[in-house]
């Protein structure tokens, strides 16, 4: 089975569309795991329990384990979450020529889909989408205010840069596992974009803390993929879910912490579906 299929799968068995990012930040860590061998993956394992009911997929972002501790916490965290049902989307956002590429997508052994940033082209690309089974998010329009820098820019064709990049990423489908990343805080974008795409599913961020417009991103991030019995795509909360307990009634206590991941996820799956 491809990504998007087992994404289908698993979004008509949880009827959820959530994506949970695990970014767990080692300045924001609860004491009830400070102790542990690997901090990292003793926080992710409790996020885990406490949210897969509600979780179509998990979102570790790569920036929060790029050391000798984080990788083997983020092996032993992609390994839990698929024993749990859930596949694992790694936030790399990588891409590079040649060999390197090639390195980089190695990666892919052990998760289950991965993000990619197109600015160096198809070539920088091919060795993840040649990985037929995995799933590949392109970046084309971002959650975070900066990407109008360059995402916005008008070609000499008259379209933004990101519509080139919608574009490219139908061309690139021939595998059939192509996503795209386009952000809820820009619906406007979010929506011209799904008009050029309608059948390539959507990493949505920024609903979470960044204020998106959950409306928008479930009316244009969800794709109506081939031969899935569902719409298929994700709408990704990061630090609205795991560091939920921060502002719990009991942050001290370790199943209150942990209790507020787990009913911040369900809460985010609850106001999605009503708009799906």
């Amino acid at each position: 089975m491809g990504f998007f299929d087992t994404l289908a799968d698993r979004t008509a068995a949880t009827d959820s569309v959530v994506s949970v990012g695990l970014d767990p930040d080692p300045d924001r860590l609860p004491e009830f795991v400070a102790d542990a061998d690997l901090p990292r993956w003793a926080f992710n394992r409790r996020i885990i329990d406490a949210t897969h009911e509600h979780a179509a997929c998990y979102k570790p972002n790569a920036a929060f384990y790029e050391d000798a501790d984080g990788w083997r916490a983020l092996k032993e965290t992609a390994a839990y979450a698929e024993g749990k049902g859930v596949p694992v989307l790694l936030d790399a956002k990588r891409a590079d020529i040649g060999n390197t590429t090639r390195q980089y997508s190695e990666v892919l052994d052990w998760v289950d889909a991965i993000t990619v940033n197109p600015y160096m082209g198809r070539d920088s690309l091919q060795p993840f989408l040649d990985r037929e089974e995995k799933g590949v998010f392109v970046l084309c329009r971002t959650s975070n205010p900066g990407g109008e820098d360059l995402q916005g820019l008008e070609l000499a064709s008259g379209e933004p840069l990101y519509e080139r990049v919608a574009a490219l990423a139908d061309v690139w489908n021939a595998n059939g596992n192509v996503g795209l990343v386009v952000g809820a805080t820009a619906p406007e974008e979010l929506a011209e974009v799904r008009e050029i795409v309608p059948e390539i599913p959507f990493l949505v961020p920024g609903v979470g803390a960044q204020g998106g417009d959950a409306e928008a991103a479930v009316e244009h991030g969800l794709a109506d993929y081939p031969g899935a019995d569902v719409d298929v795509g994700l709408v990704n909360s990061s630090r609205g879910i795991i560091f939920a307990g921060e502002e719990s009634s009991a942050p001290d206590d370790e199943a209150t912490y942990f209790g507020a991941a787990g009913d911040a996820a369900k809460r985010l799956k609850k106001r999605l579906n009503r708009f799906r």
